[in-house]
């Protein structure tokens, strides 16, 4: 009996060491007994970790939070991952907190992947799953979403109707509580609202910041060049274009989106979900159909021919008109929803728009400061040669009382020896000659414009 026990035992630890763990281990997210670690995820309890960088299957602690408002922690492997909202690897290195990479929204088959500064989280027809973490940001996106999902009558409207009768739906609720704002958006687009909303609230937060910072700083520069004054002047341009950089990549992904109507159409997973939910009942009914017309002919003998001429000629016209009526309805339904997700971006791509028109204006600032300190630079450096040149003037009339000297002073005799005035009418000589000549060259360097009247 214990020899069985044993054997029980070990063949369950092997299982659960060679299997790969249940990506269902949830724990609600506002359980008070949840202590996240320092860099935001959960510490692998119980499992293999040796094992599992072998097999490249560590788990993750993610956020899932649901079409109702409803979060909790999961605890899932990448691969499951990958399976669970075919994605595929390189699409989960984007949302990887080791690696930075640019802003991005891609839309796939069955997921939207957002990496919007510290948003990165994937988007699902019925959920949103963001790496746990403890970034402000990220809990207050969690916090905003769960309060929109949870507002009374929204939500319901898009969750498992086609996009005909959810307009319906929505125009109806419209006429009834008299709402003015426009129809609403199906799960998938709310959560990216949420994301684009705190992506540029918290890029304008950091340029509005820019500013006030900026400006005084520049306004001192003007009056005070110093070293210092320059050397946090430099700081602020390192940030203000690395900001600028992030903020364009951010337009310039809701402007690629905005321009390609094949993406957003991808985006529409809603939509897409709820069409093949309706091409697998309707293939059901037509399996139904068949199963039904070969029933009432079970007994008669088998021809060699795969069915009967009619049936076939039937299945063809059905399979043909449905085609035709999903193809018709897809592309109208499309067009339609195309417009309501342009518009959305378009409102978020005004938002950070605004946001790059601060941006540069601020760099148009700070460009004009260096202009401008420049022009002072330049101004006391022509103030320099100008005092330089009537030094080296006076320089020159000075030199000119050498030569007199130097003239006398030679060994030979000179008849002014003997005169005791003469040595006074020499001085007085020089001494006005070189006045002459140094007004003389003032004159002549006003007059050629190399020094200011």
């Amino acid at each position: 009996m214990c020899t069985s026990i044993q054997g029980l035992l070990l063949m369950a630890d092997l299982k659960e060491r060679l299997l790969p763990p249940k990506p269902a281990s949830a724990i609600n997210l506002r359980d008070s007994s949840y202590r996240p670690s320092a860099s935001g995820r959960q510490p692998f309890q119980g499992v293999d970790v040796l094992g599992l960088k072998k097999r490249g299957q560590g788990l993750r602690s993610w956020i899932r939070v649901d079409s109702s408002g409803n979060s909790q922690i999961i605890e899932v492997d990448k691969f499951t991952m990958m399976r669970r909202c075919d994605l595929p690897a390189r699409d989960l290195r984007l949302l990887d907190p080791l690696f930075v990479y640019p802003s991005t929204i891609l839309g796939r088959e069955k997921a939207i992947v957002v990496n919007l500064e510290q948003i990165r989280c994937i988007i699902t027809a019925d959920e949103v799953l963001l790496l746990n973490s403890l970034d402000s940001y990220v809990l207050q996106y969690v916090v905003e979403l769960q309060r929109r999902l949870t507002t009374p009558g929204v939500g319901e409207v898009w969750q498992s109707e086609g996009a005909e009768l959810n307009r319906r739906r929505s125009r109806n609720f419209e006429n009834v509580f008299g709402n003015a704002s426009p129809d609403y958006l199906p799960f998938e687009f709310r959560a990216l609202e949420v994301a684009l909303e705190a992506a540029c609230t918290f890029l304008d937060s950091q340029a509005a910041e820019l500013e006030i910072e900026a400006y005084p700083l520049l306004d001192e520069l003007t009056s005070k060049i110093s070293t210092l004054n320059l050397e946090r002047v430099r700081r602020l341009k390192s940030r203000l274009v690395a900001l600028t950089r992030r903020v364009q990549k951010v337009r310039d992904e809701i402007e690629q989106l905005m321009d390609d109507d094949g993406d957003m159409a991808e985006m529409y997973l809603t939509e897409k979900k709820s069409r093949m939910e309706s091409s697998f009942y309707g293939d059901q009914s037509l399996m139904g159909f068949r199963s039904n017309d070969g029933g009432t002919s079970i007994s008669a003998p088998v021809s060699p021919v795969s069915s009967p001429p009619d049936s076939r000629k039937l299945e063809k016209s059905l399979s043909i008109a449905r085609s035709r009526h999903e193809s018709m309805r897809s592309s109208e339904s499309a067009t339609e929803n195309i417009e309501e997700l342009e518009m959305l971006l378009e409102a978020y791509f005004v938002v950070i728009d605004s946001t790059l028109n601060k941006l540069t204006s601020l760099k148009e600032y700070i460009d004009d400061t260096e202009d401008f300190i420049n022009i002072q630079l330049d101004n006391v450096r022509n103030q320099l040669i100008q005092f330089e040149l009537l030094l080296t003037t006076a320089t020159f009339v000075v030199a000119i009382f050498g030569v007199v000297a130097g003239i006398f002073g030679m060994n030979f005799a000179v008849p002014l020896f003997d005169d005791a005035g003469a040595f006074k009418w020499v001085l007085i000589i020089t001494g006005v000659t070189g006045v002459i000549i140094f007004c003389a060259f003032v004159w002549f360097f006003k007059y050629r414009r190399l020094m200011p009247l």
